[in-house]
């Protein structure tokens, strides 16, 4: 991915992030973001692990077909996702339930799912406390899904998830999906936060 690209991709996302996040200052937003961002890195190279491990039984889907290929995988071969698993969490270290990948939260939010809050908060705890020891005990701790920042009752703030979580989707689709790609956003966006931390959006 050229720089230029790279920047393109850090401009969209902030883009969206001064779009989106109204009222709230940029420090506190950031969080939101970031962590998001960072689910979606370690969802892409845990979904690039599995399908090498799982080799030609890694499910082939249909381009309309929108469920996740892991959650096929597991629906089918229940007895194996033990084994599974522990080879995951030797090989990559960490694992993550389908129902939590970044590419079922996606799909989540892009249908106005009414349960993406509570997905979303159950993948956060299980890769923190339950992915493999404590590799990334404490990972989300900045998050707070249930603050009133995002919404005044469970209803606002799962829609507000939704259309923050759709608008990075849809920004990162058009992207390069190589490994490094977040993380370049990633440190382009730590200083764009850091320029506006403490100010409201459009200031």
């Amino acid at each position: 991915m050229t720089q230029k690209n790279q920047q393109q991709l850090g401009k969209t996302l902030w883009h969206i992030a001064d779009q989106l996040r109204g009222a709230m200052n940029a420090d506190d937003f950031r969080d939101y973001m970031l962590s998001f961002l960072f689910l979606r890195y370690l969802s892409f190279n845990y979904e690039e692990s599995a399908k090498k491990e799982l080799g030609s039984d890694y499910p082939k889907l249909q381009e309309n077909d929108k469920r996740i290929p892991l959650s096929v995988w597991y629906a089918a071969n229940k007895a194996d996702v033990p084994d599974f698993e522990k080879q995951m969490r030797r090989k990559v270290h960490y694992v993550i339930k389908p129902q939590h990948l970044w590419s079922n939260i996606a799909e989540m939010a892009r249908t106005h799912h009414n349960d993406l809050l509570i997905t979303l908060e159950d993948g956060l705890r299980y890769i923190e406390n339950d992915s493999f020891e404590s590799t990334f005990q404490g990972l989300f701790s900045e998050i707070n899904l249930n603050s009133e920042k995002l919404g005044r009752n469970y209803t606002e703030r799962n829609a507000k998830l939704c259309t923050i979580i759709q608008k990075i989707a849809e920004g990162i689709a058009g992207f390069s999906t190589d490994i490094d790609v977040l993380g370049d956003a990633y440190e382009y966006l730590i200083g764009q936060f850091a320029a506006g931390s403490g100010k409201k959006a459009g200031e």
